[in-house]
Protein backbone atom coordinates (compact mmCIF):
# COMPACT_ATOMS: atom_id res chain seq x y z
CA UNK A 1 0.00 0.00 0.00
CA UNK A 2 1.76 3.24 -1.34
CA UNK A 3 0.60 6.67 0.66
CA UNK A 4 1.27 9.67 0.02
CA UNK A 5 0.60 12.12 3.17
CA UNK A 6 0.76 16.18 2.82
CA UNK A 7 1.57 17.75 5.95
CA UNK A 8 2.85 21.51 7.60
CA UNK A 9 4.74 19.88 9.98
CA UNK A 10 6.46 16.58 11.04
CA UNK A 11 8.55 15.49 14.06
CA UNK A 12 11.95 15.71 14.55
CA UNK A 13 11.73 18.13 11.56
CA UNK A 14 9.63 20.54 11.88
CA UNK A 15 7.22 21.50 14.98
CA UNK A 16 4.61 23.88 16.96
CA UNK A 17 2.51 21.03 18.02
CA UNK A 18 0.66 17.63 18.04
CA UNK A 19 -0.16 17.81 14.59
CA UNK A 20 3.98 17.37 14.02
CA UNK A 21 4.08 14.67 16.43
CA UNK A 22 1.59 12.96 14.68
CA UNK A 23 2.78 12.91 11.04
CA UNK A 24 6.11 11.39 11.96
CA UNK A 25 5.02 8.71 14.47
CA UNK A 26 1.48 7.54 12.35
CA UNK A 27 3.52 6.40 9.29
CA UNK A 28 6.22 4.25 10.95
CA UNK A 29 3.50 2.78 13.24
CA UNK A 30 2.08 1.83 9.44
CA UNK A 31 5.55 0.53 8.14
CA UNK A 32 5.37 -2.40 10.25
CA UNK A 33 1.66 -3.60 8.49
CA UNK A 34 3.45 -3.05 5.08
CA UNK A 35 2.24 0.54 4.38
CA UNK A 36 4.53 2.45 2.69
CA UNK A 37 4.14 6.26 3.24
CA UNK A 38 6.04 9.43 2.14
CA UNK A 39 5.61 12.53 3.52
CA UNK A 40 5.49 15.84 1.44
CA UNK A 41 6.74 19.17 3.69
CA UNK A 42 7.70 22.49 3.05
CA UNK A 43 11.46 23.19 2.67
CA UNK A 44 11.38 25.02 5.94
CA UNK A 45 15.44 26.22 6.38
CA UNK A 46 17.25 23.61 7.93
CA UNK A 47 14.84 20.45 7.66
CA UNK A 48 17.30 19.24 4.59
CA UNK A 49 20.59 19.43 6.82
CA UNK A 50 18.44 16.91 8.86
CA UNK A 51 17.98 14.27 6.23
CA UNK A 52 19.86 11.97 5.01
CA UNK A 53 20.71 10.75 1.12
CA UNK A 54 19.17 13.71 -0.19
CA UNK A 55 18.76 14.26 -3.57
CA UNK A 56 17.10 16.42 -6.43
CA UNK A 57 14.52 14.38 -7.59
CA UNK A 58 11.86 16.73 -9.72
CA UNK A 59 12.23 20.45 -10.77
CA UNK A 60 9.31 22.87 -10.12
CA UNK A 61 9.63 25.65 -12.58
CA UNK A 62 8.02 28.59 -12.11
CA UNK A 63 5.96 27.36 -8.57
CA UNK A 64 3.43 30.10 -7.61
CA UNK A 65 6.36 32.82 -7.98
CA UNK A 66 9.03 31.08 -8.08
CA UNK A 67 11.26 28.25 -9.35
CA UNK A 68 11.57 25.15 -6.73
CA UNK A 69 12.11 21.66 -6.65
CA UNK A 70 11.46 18.20 -4.88
CA UNK A 71 14.17 17.18 -3.28
CA UNK A 72 14.22 13.58 -1.68
CA UNK A 73 15.75 12.03 1.72
CA UNK A 74 14.48 10.02 4.97
CA UNK A 75 15.28 11.24 8.33
CA UNK A 76 17.07 9.23 10.97
CA UNK A 77 14.34 6.91 11.85
CA UNK A 78 13.83 5.47 8.21
CA UNK A 79 10.92 7.84 7.29
CA UNK A 80 11.22 9.01 3.29
CA UNK A 81 10.36 12.62 2.71
CA UNK A 82 9.79 14.50 0.06
CA UNK A 83 10.66 18.44 0.18
CA UNK A 84 9.52 20.92 -1.59
CA UNK A 85 11.82 23.57 -1.74
CA UNK A 86 11.25 26.86 -2.98
CA UNK A 87 12.81 30.10 -1.41
CA UNK A 88 10.65 32.42 -2.52
CA UNK A 89 8.06 30.75 -0.37
CA UNK A 90 9.73 29.04 2.74
CA UNK A 91 13.24 30.70 3.02
CA UNK A 92 12.81 33.13 6.01
CA UNK A 93 14.57 34.53 8.50
CA UNK A 94 13.30 33.54 12.23
CA UNK A 95 9.20 33.24 13.17
CA UNK A 96 8.00 29.43 12.21
CA UNK A 97 5.74 27.58 10.09
CA UNK A 98 3.10 29.81 9.87
CA UNK A 99 3.77 32.92 11.78
CA UNK A 100 6.78 35.57 11.91
CA UNK A 101 8.61 36.69 14.92
CA UNK A 102 6.23 38.90 15.62
CA UNK A 103 3.21 36.66 15.99
CA UNK A 104 1.35 37.71 12.73
CA UNK A 105 0.77 35.11 10.11
CA UNK A 106 3.05 35.42 6.64
CA UNK A 107 0.98 37.80 4.10
CA UNK A 108 2.22 35.14 1.51
CA UNK A 109 0.46 31.52 3.61
CA UNK A 110 -2.14 31.22 0.57
CA UNK A 111 0.97 30.91 -2.06
CA UNK A 112 3.21 29.14 0.72
CA UNK A 113 0.48 26.09 1.47
CA UNK A 114 -1.16 26.63 -1.79
CA UNK A 115 2.12 25.31 -3.69
CA UNK A 116 2.34 22.50 -1.03
CA UNK A 117 -0.88 21.62 -2.02
CA UNK A 118 -0.69 21.98 -5.83
CA UNK A 119 2.32 19.79 -5.70
CA UNK A 120 0.84 16.73 -3.66
CA UNK A 121 -1.73 17.04 -6.31
CA UNK A 122 0.49 16.67 -9.00
CA UNK A 123 2.37 13.37 -7.45
CA UNK A 124 -1.29 12.41 -6.03
CA UNK A 125 -1.51 12.16 -10.34
CA UNK A 126 1.36 10.61 -11.00
CA UNK A 127 2.38 13.70 -13.10
CA UNK A 128 5.87 14.11 -11.28
CA UNK A 129 7.74 10.93 -11.89
CA UNK A 130 6.67 7.32 -12.42
CA UNK A 131 5.79 7.13 -8.08
CA UNK A 132 1.73 7.56 -7.96
CA UNK A 133 0.25 6.64 -4.13
CA UNK A 134 -2.90 4.58 -3.90
CA UNK A 135 -4.03 7.26 -0.78
CA UNK A 136 -3.22 10.57 -0.21
CA UNK A 137 -3.77 11.23 3.25
CA UNK A 138 -3.96 15.70 3.83
CA UNK A 139 -3.44 16.99 7.28
CA UNK A 140 -5.25 19.90 8.34
CA UNK A 141 -6.08 23.14 6.20
CA UNK A 142 -2.46 23.89 4.69
CA UNK A 143 -2.44 20.64 2.86
CA UNK A 144 -6.46 20.37 2.49
CA UNK A 145 -6.22 22.52 -0.97
CA UNK A 146 -5.00 19.26 -2.66
CA UNK A 147 -8.47 18.26 -2.66
CA UNK A 148 -9.49 21.32 -4.62
CA UNK A 149 -6.46 20.10 -7.26
CA UNK A 150 -7.92 16.99 -8.08
CA UNK A 151 -11.07 17.87 -7.88
CA UNK A 152 -10.47 20.63 -10.72
CA UNK A 153 -8.39 18.17 -12.54
CA UNK A 154 -10.99 14.99 -12.46
CA UNK A 155 -14.27 16.58 -12.98
CA UNK A 156 -15.37 17.73 -16.28
CA UNK A 157 -15.04 21.91 -16.37
CA UNK A 158 -17.85 24.05 -15.57
CA UNK A 159 -18.52 27.47 -15.58
CA UNK A 160 -20.00 29.21 -11.94
CA UNK A 161 -19.71 31.99 -10.45
CA UNK A 162 -18.98 32.14 -6.56
CA UNK A 163 -21.99 33.22 -4.38
CA UNK A 164 -20.59 35.92 -2.24
CA UNK A 165 -23.84 36.19 0.36
CA UNK A 166 -23.13 34.90 3.59
CA UNK A 167 -25.23 31.33 4.39
CA UNK A 168 -27.03 30.93 7.67
CA UNK A 169 -24.82 30.34 10.78
CA UNK A 170 -24.24 26.27 10.75
CA UNK A 171 -25.26 26.22 6.65
CA UNK A 172 -21.54 25.91 5.26
CA UNK A 173 -22.95 24.60 2.06
CA UNK A 174 -26.55 23.17 0.58
CA UNK A 175 -25.17 20.26 -0.27
CA UNK A 176 -22.19 18.04 -0.27
CA UNK A 177 -20.50 17.55 -3.66
CA UNK A 178 -19.78 14.06 -3.87
CA UNK A 179 -16.09 13.10 -4.65
CA UNK A 180 -15.49 13.23 -8.22
CA UNK A 181 -12.71 10.65 -9.18
CA UNK A 182 -11.23 9.65 -12.33
CA UNK A 183 -9.27 6.30 -12.86
CA UNK A 184 -5.74 8.06 -11.72
CA UNK A 185 -6.94 9.76 -8.77
CA UNK A 186 -6.29 7.92 -5.36
CA UNK A 187 -7.93 7.77 -2.92
CA UNK A 188 -8.55 10.98 -0.24
CA UNK A 189 -8.08 10.92 3.06
CA UNK A 190 -8.24 14.76 5.44
CA UNK A 191 -7.64 14.35 9.31
CA UNK A 192 -8.71 17.57 11.04
CA UNK A 193 -6.48 18.10 13.92
CA UNK A 194 -8.28 21.28 14.64
CA UNK A 195 -11.54 22.87 13.18
CA UNK A 196 -10.57 26.14 14.78
CA UNK A 197 -7.77 26.62 11.95
CA UNK A 198 -9.53 27.01 8.46
CA UNK A 199 -7.28 28.66 6.20
CA UNK A 200 -9.74 31.30 5.17
CA UNK A 201 -8.36 33.90 2.40
CA UNK A 202 -9.86 36.51 -0.10
CA UNK A 203 -11.28 35.23 -2.96
CA UNK A 204 -9.40 37.49 -5.28
CA UNK A 205 -6.45 35.07 -4.42
CA UNK A 206 -8.01 32.56 -6.46
CA UNK A 207 -6.34 33.80 -9.63
CA UNK A 208 -2.74 33.15 -8.09
CA UNK A 209 -3.48 29.89 -6.85
CA UNK A 210 -4.75 28.58 -9.88
CA UNK A 211 -7.97 27.44 -9.04
CA UNK A 212 -10.33 27.52 -11.70
CA UNK A 213 -13.82 28.53 -10.93
CA UNK A 214 -15.57 25.10 -10.96
CA UNK A 215 -14.33 24.86 -7.39
CA UNK A 216 -14.82 28.32 -5.81
CA UNK A 217 -18.71 28.36 -5.90
CA UNK A 218 -21.21 27.76 -2.88
CA UNK A 219 -21.24 24.22 -3.33
CA UNK A 220 -17.17 24.37 -3.47
CA UNK A 221 -14.86 26.38 -1.23
CA UNK A 222 -16.42 29.17 -0.80
CA UNK A 223 -17.00 29.98 2.86
CA UNK A 224 -19.11 33.20 3.79
CA UNK A 225 -17.70 35.15 1.29
CA UNK A 226 -14.13 34.08 1.55
CA UNK A 227 -12.48 30.87 0.37
CA UNK A 228 -11.24 27.91 2.78
CA UNK A 229 -8.76 25.78 2.15
CA UNK A 230 -10.29 23.26 5.11
CA UNK A 231 -13.67 23.53 3.48
CA UNK A 232 -12.05 22.04 -0.04
CA UNK A 233 -10.65 18.91 1.57
CA UNK A 234 -13.69 18.28 4.12
CA UNK A 235 -16.16 19.43 0.72
CA UNK A 236 -14.22 16.38 -2.01
CA UNK A 237 -12.20 14.19 0.21
CA UNK A 238 -13.28 10.53 -0.02
CA UNK A 239 -13.56 9.98 3.87
CA UNK A 240 -12.83 13.10 6.85
CA UNK A 241 -11.59 11.42 10.07
CA UNK A 242 -10.81 13.77 13.26
CA UNK A 243 -8.01 12.47 16.36
CA UNK A 244 -10.98 11.40 18.86
CA UNK A 245 -14.39 9.95 18.42
CA UNK A 246 -15.76 12.74 21.01
CA UNK A 247 -14.39 15.53 19.18
CA UNK A 248 -16.25 14.29 16.04
CA UNK A 249 -19.34 14.24 17.53
CA UNK A 250 -18.85 17.50 18.89
CA UNK A 251 -17.89 19.64 15.54
CA UNK A 252 -21.03 18.30 13.81
CA UNK A 253 -23.27 20.74 16.92
CA UNK A 254 -23.32 24.62 16.25
CA UNK A 255 -21.46 25.09 19.35
CA UNK A 256 -18.41 23.28 18.69
CA UNK A 257 -18.53 23.19 14.10
CA UNK A 258 -17.22 26.82 13.67
CA UNK A 259 -19.34 27.38 10.97
CA UNK A 260 -18.56 23.97 9.28
CA UNK A 261 -21.36 22.09 11.77
CA UNK A 262 -23.51 22.42 8.55
CA UNK A 263 -21.49 20.81 5.50
CA UNK A 264 -20.15 18.07 8.51
CA UNK A 265 -23.31 16.91 9.19
CA UNK A 266 -24.29 16.19 5.44
CA UNK A 267 -20.92 14.28 5.00
CA UNK A 268 -21.80 12.26 8.57
CA UNK A 269 -21.38 8.80 7.26
CA UNK A 270 -17.67 9.89 5.96
CA UNK A 271 -16.77 11.31 9.56
CA UNK A 272 -15.42 8.97 12.01
CA UNK A 273 -12.48 9.81 14.85
CA UNK A 274 -9.47 8.04 15.93
CA UNK A 275 -7.31 9.03 19.19
CA UNK A 276 -4.06 9.93 18.72
CA UNK A 277 -1.36 7.77 19.65
CA UNK A 278 2.06 8.67 20.79
CA UNK A 279 5.48 7.64 19.82
CA UNK A 280 6.06 5.69 23.03
CA UNK A 281 9.87 5.24 22.14
CA UNK A 282 10.63 8.91 22.33
CA UNK A 283 8.22 9.08 25.21
CA UNK A 284 9.37 6.49 28.08
CA UNK A 285 10.57 7.36 31.22
CA UNK A 286 12.36 4.16 31.45
CA UNK A 287 14.50 5.24 28.74
CA UNK A 288 14.75 8.92 28.28
CA UNK A 289 17.83 10.45 28.26
CA UNK A 290 16.33 14.12 29.12
CA UNK A 291 15.18 12.83 32.54
CA UNK A 292 17.43 13.19 35.86
CA UNK A 293 16.39 9.53 36.92
CA UNK A 294 14.62 6.80 34.90
CA UNK A 295 12.18 4.90 36.08
CA UNK A 296 8.88 2.79 35.26
CA UNK A 297 5.55 1.50 37.19
CA UNK A 298 7.35 -0.98 38.68
CA UNK A 299 10.12 1.22 39.49
CA UNK A 300 7.82 4.33 40.68
CA UNK A 301 10.27 5.55 43.45
CA UNK A 302 12.83 6.81 40.93
CA UNK A 303 10.13 9.40 40.00
CA UNK A 304 10.71 11.35 43.03
CA UNK A 305 14.56 12.49 41.65
CA UNK A 306 13.02 13.90 39.01
CA UNK A 307 10.49 16.05 40.95
CA UNK A 308 13.44 17.13 43.18
CA UNK A 309 15.93 18.10 40.42
CA UNK A 310 13.05 19.89 38.38
CA UNK A 311 12.13 21.91 41.30
CA UNK A 312 15.69 23.01 41.54
CA UNK A 313 16.25 23.18 37.73
CA UNK A 314 12.94 25.98 38.10
CA UNK A 315 13.63 27.79 41.30
CA UNK A 316 10.86 26.18 43.50
CA UNK A 317 11.23 25.08 46.86
CA UNK A 318 12.49 21.46 47.24
CA UNK A 319 9.60 19.18 48.85
CA UNK A 320 8.30 15.94 48.37
CA UNK A 321 5.01 17.03 50.45
CA UNK A 322 4.23 19.85 47.84
CA UNK A 323 1.98 18.55 44.77
CA UNK A 324 3.41 19.83 41.96
CA UNK A 325 1.23 20.68 38.77
CA UNK A 326 3.08 21.36 35.57
CA UNK A 327 1.38 23.26 32.12
CA UNK A 328 2.99 22.06 29.10
CA UNK A 329 1.02 24.39 26.20
CA UNK A 330 0.30 27.12 23.89
CA UNK A 331 -0.80 29.83 26.25
CA UNK A 332 -4.09 30.83 24.94
CA UNK A 333 -7.97 31.17 25.75
CA UNK A 334 -8.62 27.83 23.80
CA UNK A 335 -6.17 26.09 26.47
CA UNK A 336 -7.89 27.68 28.83
CA UNK A 337 -4.58 29.67 30.45
CA UNK A 338 -7.50 32.05 31.29
CA UNK A 339 -9.29 29.69 34.04
CA UNK A 340 -5.89 28.38 35.33
CA UNK A 341 -5.08 31.74 36.54
CA UNK A 342 -8.15 31.96 38.26
CA UNK A 343 -8.17 28.87 39.76
CA UNK A 344 -4.76 29.44 40.79
CA UNK A 345 -5.46 29.98 44.58
CA UNK A 346 -6.92 26.46 44.68
CA UNK A 347 -2.94 25.49 44.12
CA UNK A 348 -2.24 28.28 46.51
CA UNK A 349 -4.50 27.09 49.77
CA UNK A 350 -3.13 23.30 49.31
CA UNK A 351 0.58 24.14 49.24
CA UNK A 352 0.95 23.42 45.76
CA UNK A 353 3.49 24.15 43.17
CA UNK A 354 2.62 25.07 39.21
CA UNK A 355 5.48 24.93 36.49
CA UNK A 356 4.36 26.56 33.23
CA UNK A 357 6.26 26.05 29.67
CA UNK A 358 4.46 27.67 26.57
CA UNK A 359 4.23 30.66 24.53
CA UNK A 360 0.68 32.28 23.07
CA UNK A 361 -1.45 35.15 23.95
CA UNK A 362 0.96 38.17 25.43
CA UNK A 363 -1.46 38.96 27.72
CA UNK A 364 -1.72 35.90 29.83
CA UNK A 365 1.98 35.43 29.42
CA UNK A 366 2.12 38.53 31.22
CA UNK A 367 -0.29 37.52 33.80
CA UNK A 368 1.87 34.21 34.49
CA UNK A 369 5.03 35.82 35.00
CA UNK A 370 3.58 38.19 37.56
CA UNK A 371 2.59 35.21 39.32
CA UNK A 372 5.92 33.62 39.36
CA UNK A 373 7.24 37.17 40.49
CA UNK A 374 4.65 37.17 43.02
CA UNK A 375 5.32 33.60 43.76
CA UNK A 376 8.79 32.64 43.37
CA UNK A 377 9.12 29.82 44.73
CA UNK A 378 5.99 28.21 44.43
CA UNK A 379 5.57 28.71 40.57
CA UNK A 380 7.97 29.15 37.54
CA UNK A 381 7.00 30.51 34.21
CA UNK A 382 9.13 29.46 31.17
CA UNK A 383 8.34 31.40 28.06
CA UNK A 384 8.99 29.54 24.56
CA UNK A 385 9.07 25.70 23.48
CA UNK A 386 11.91 23.72 24.77
CA UNK A 387 11.60 20.12 23.91
CA UNK A 388 13.47 18.41 26.63
CA UNK A 389 12.60 20.20 29.24
CA UNK A 390 9.60 19.29 28.44
CA UNK A 391 10.60 15.46 28.91
CA UNK A 392 12.02 17.06 32.35
CA UNK A 393 8.73 18.68 33.28
CA UNK A 394 6.19 15.30 32.56
CA UNK A 395 9.14 13.50 34.59
CA UNK A 396 9.16 15.55 37.70
CA UNK A 397 6.05 17.12 38.03
CA UNK A 398 3.30 14.66 39.76
CA UNK A 399 0.11 16.04 37.62
CA UNK A 400 -0.20 17.83 34.38
CA UNK A 401 -2.81 20.28 33.89
CA UNK A 402 -5.17 20.36 30.71
CA UNK A 403 -7.96 22.95 30.65
CA UNK A 404 -8.63 23.38 27.57
CA UNK A 405 -12.27 24.91 26.21
CA UNK A 406 -11.85 22.42 23.69
CA UNK A 407 -9.09 19.47 22.48
CA UNK A 408 -9.87 17.41 19.42
CA UNK A 409 -7.27 15.08 21.30
CA UNK A 410 -4.56 16.22 23.23
CA UNK A 411 -0.87 14.79 23.06
CA UNK A 412 0.18 16.01 26.62
CA UNK A 413 -2.05 14.14 28.93
CA UNK A 414 -0.54 10.98 27.18
CA UNK A 415 2.52 11.60 27.93
CA UNK A 416 1.30 12.47 31.42
CA UNK A 417 0.05 8.82 31.28
CA UNK A 418 2.90 7.34 30.23
CA UNK A 419 5.16 9.54 32.80
CA UNK A 420 2.95 8.85 36.36
CA UNK A 421 1.86 12.38 35.79
CA UNK A 422 -1.54 12.67 36.43
CA UNK A 423 -3.83 14.47 33.98
CA UNK A 424 -6.57 17.15 35.27
CA UNK A 425 -8.31 18.12 32.80
CA UNK A 426 -11.28 19.08 30.96
CA UNK A 427 -14.31 16.86 29.76
CA UNK A 428 -14.30 17.34 26.19
CA UNK A 429 -12.98 15.76 23.00
CA UNK A 430 -9.57 13.96 23.38
CA UNK A 431 -9.23 14.64 26.83
CA UNK A 432 -12.74 13.39 27.74
CA UNK A 433 -11.98 9.60 25.66
CA UNK A 434 -8.17 9.47 27.48
CA UNK A 435 -8.67 10.39 30.81
CA UNK A 436 -11.01 8.03 33.16
CA UNK A 437 -11.67 10.41 36.21
CA UNK A 438 -10.87 9.48 39.78
CA UNK A 439 -13.79 9.58 41.25
CA UNK A 440 -14.58 6.90 43.75
CA UNK A 441 -16.19 4.24 41.69
CA UNK A 442 -13.39 4.16 39.61
CA UNK A 443 -11.00 4.33 42.60
CA UNK A 444 -12.67 1.69 44.22
CA UNK A 445 -12.48 -0.26 40.78
CA UNK A 446 -9.07 0.51 40.29
CA UNK A 447 -9.33 2.21 37.08
CA UNK A 448 -8.55 5.92 37.43
CA UNK A 449 -6.12 7.71 35.65
CA UNK A 450 -6.36 11.35 36.26
CA UNK A 451 -9.36 13.89 37.04
CA UNK A 452 -11.86 15.10 34.82
CA UNK A 453 -13.61 18.44 35.47
CA UNK A 454 -16.81 19.77 33.75
CA UNK A 455 -18.46 22.48 32.70
CA UNK A 456 -15.23 24.46 31.48
CA UNK A 457 -15.26 27.66 34.37
CA UNK A 458 -12.58 28.14 36.53
CA UNK A 459 -14.67 27.34 39.32
CA UNK A 460 -15.10 23.67 38.45
CA UNK A 461 -11.22 23.77 37.17
CA UNK A 462 -10.42 24.81 41.39
CA UNK A 463 -12.36 21.75 42.45
CA UNK A 464 -10.55 19.36 40.20
CA UNK A 465 -7.12 20.98 41.47
CA UNK A 466 -8.27 20.68 44.78
CA UNK A 467 -9.36 17.02 44.56
CA UNK A 468 -5.80 16.23 42.96
CA UNK A 469 -4.33 17.71 45.91
CA UNK A 470 -6.45 15.74 48.51
CA UNK A 471 -5.56 12.69 46.46
CA UNK A 472 -1.81 13.12 46.15
CA UNK A 473 -1.94 13.12 50.54
CA UNK A 474 -2.76 9.51 50.37
CA UNK A 475 0.73 8.61 49.12
CA UNK A 476 -0.56 5.05 48.22
CA UNK A 477 -3.65 5.58 46.91
CA UNK A 478 -1.88 8.41 44.57
CA UNK A 479 1.07 5.64 43.41
CA UNK A 480 -1.99 2.72 42.44
CA UNK A 481 -3.79 5.70 40.30
CA UNK A 482 -0.04 7.10 38.71
CA UNK A 483 0.88 2.49 38.45
CA UNK A 484 -2.76 1.94 36.20
CA UNK A 485 -2.18 5.60 34.27
CA UNK A 486 1.45 4.39 33.24
CA UNK A 487 0.20 0.97 32.24
CA UNK A 488 -2.08 2.30 29.73
CA UNK A 489 -1.66 1.77 25.87
CA UNK A 490 -1.20 5.62 24.56
CA UNK A 491 0.72 4.39 21.75
CA UNK A 492 0.34 4.21 17.77
CA UNK A 493 -0.57 0.00 17.55
CA UNK A 494 -4.24 0.44 17.91
CA UNK A 495 -4.66 4.10 16.03
CA UNK A 496 -2.42 2.73 13.06
CA UNK A 497 -4.52 -0.01 13.30
CA UNK A 498 -7.60 1.59 12.56
CA UNK A 499 -6.03 4.03 9.99
CA UNK A 500 -4.95 0.91 8.08
CA UNK A 501 -8.31 -0.04 8.21
CA UNK A 502 -9.63 3.13 7.13
CA UNK A 503 -6.85 3.13 4.52
CA UNK A 504 -7.84 -0.43 3.05
CA UNK A 505 -11.62 0.57 2.69
CA UNK A 506 -11.01 3.65 0.97
CA UNK A 507 -8.75 2.10 -1.49
CA UNK A 508 -10.86 -0.83 -1.98
CA UNK A 509 -13.99 1.41 -2.82
CA UNK A 510 -12.33 2.73 -5.47
CA UNK A 511 -14.39 2.67 -8.95
CA UNK A 512 -12.07 -0.01 -11.13
CA UNK A 513 -10.33 1.46 -13.58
Amino acid sequence: MNVLSITPECYPLVKTGGLADVAGALPLALGAMGVQTRVLLPGYPGVREQLLDTHRATALPGLFGGDGALVEGTTAGGLPVLLVEAPHLYDRDGGGPYQADDGRDWPDNHLRFGALSWVGAQLALGRLGKWQPELVHLHDWPAALTAAYLQAATRPPRTQQPRTQQPPRGAASTAASPPNRGASRPATLLTVHNLAFQGVFPTDLAAPLKLPAAVLGYDGMEYWGKLSFLKAGVQWCDHINTVSPTYAREIVTPEQGMGFDGLLRLRGDALTGIVNGIDDTVWNPATDLHVASPYSARRLEAKAANKAALQVELGLHVRVDAPLFCVVSRLTTQKGIDLLLDAIPALYARGAQLAVLGSGDRDLQDALRREAERHPRQVSVTIGFDEPLSHRMQAGADAIVVPSRFEPCGLTQLYGLRYGTLPVVARVGGLADTVIDANEAALRDGVATGFQFSPIDATQLAVALDRACLLFADRLAWQRVQRRAMTRDVGWGTAALAYFDLYRRLIDSRPPT
